[in-house]
């Protein structure tokens, strides 16, 4: 993925929480749901953990990270443009 032109390095849940934010500007996720949507696993993953997942993305991929709303107490969004 690039940024401004330049190369990032995503993680493969960066990638599949990107791709499921970009699918639906706009749309407010819930953390459950992107949970859901980046780890196909049955082990029980903390809501929160979305959390430092989503600071760890928007710090990768810089400026564009402001795009990313927090919905407090709800989960995330991208902003539509």
């Amino acid at each position: 993925m690039k940024v401004a032109g330049q190369p990032v390095a995503l993680t493969h849940t960066d990638f599949l929480i990107l791709q499921l934010l970009a699918g639906e500007p706009g749309r407010v996720f819930t953390r459950r749901q992107i949970i859901d949507a980046a780890h196909n696993t049955d082990v029980a993953i903390s809501e929160r953990s979305v959390d430092v997942q989503i600071v760890g993305l928007r710090r990768k991929i810089g400026p564009a990270g402001r795009y990313i709303e927090t919905v407090r107490g709800v989960g995330y969004r991208l902003k539509e443009i």
